[in-house]
Order: structure tokens, then sequence, then C-alpha cells
């Protein structure tokens, strides 16, 4: 089974502590780490490896649910730009990172210049010290609920 399933599994039995909502194509979780504060991810309930491969009503209704939830992350988090990406490379299940952008969050950490997330080291982003601490993810799905119940 992939990681992404294992999470979605996790949710059904109840015992992931980073789930905020279902909605009918997929799951919204809070990221482990937070190196850039209100990164979240939206889960595709089916495990396909492309968008292509969802059926079109599906794959229209993922679309949409995916900017509802950008959006939700976005005032939630006071988001400057957001950053959306499905890449799946490492974990080849659909889902889509959602980064809430800051203006020159890179230059906090030491990077000149505006770009992508991934030009921060991968090492300090998924540091130990970047992982969400308990207090501070409760406080995290609960404005991040508030949001999704607006929208959705």
């Amino acid at each position: 089974m992939c990681l992404i399933c294992e999470r979605i599994q996790q949710i059904k039995k109840g015992d992931n502590r980073f789930f905020v909502k279902e909605l009918a194509t997929g799951y919204v979780v809070i990221g482990d780490n937070q190196h850039f504060k209100g990164y979240t991810l939206f889960l595709c309930k089916k495990h396909v490896t492309e968008l292509y491969c969802l059926e079109p009503d599906f794959k229209q209704n993922f679309l949409v649910e995916m900017a509802l939830v950008s959006e939700a992350v976005s005032h939630a988090f006071k988001a400057k730009k957001m950053n959306i990406e499905l890449l799946g490379n490492g974990n080849s299940h659909l889902h889509w990172h959602l980064f809430p952008r800051q203006d020159r969050d890179l230059e906090n950490y030491g990077i000149n210049g505006k770009g992508p997330v991934w030009w921060y080291p991968k090492e300090k982003m998924f540091a130990e010290d970047s992982l969400v601490k308990e207090q501070e993810l409760k406080e995290m799905k609960s404005k991040l609920l508030s949001e999704l119940n607006k929208l959705i």
C-alpha cells in the first residue's frame, strides 16, 4: 500500500491527527512539516498516478475542490500568494501540495530572490524542528476548517 493510501486508511479509522475535512473527491490534511506555515495537502480518494487517469466528472470535481481548498488555505493563513503543485515523484498517488506564501519568505530562510519552495533545502524543510506542534496543529486545523466550511 502506498503512503497516501495508508494516510487515508488512518483518516477512515480516525487515527490521522492531521485530518481536517473530507470532501467528495479527497481529504484535506495539514502537512506534518510546517516550514511554510499553513502547508496543506489535498489527497485524492482514488489511487491513480495521473490526472488523466480519472474519469472526466470526478477529475472536474477534484480540480474544483482543489481550487476551493487552496482558497480556504489562502484565507486561513493570510497568504500573499499560493503555490499549488501536483508532483507525484515521491508518492505517485494523486495529491496536491498547497503552500501559502508570504512576502520574502525565502529571504527569511537565507535565500535571496523569489522562487518555489523547493529552492529551500529539503533537509531543512523536512527537519524535525519544522514538525507541527500539537497546539499549533489544533489551531491550524480550526482556522482551515472554518474557512472550508464558509466555501463548501
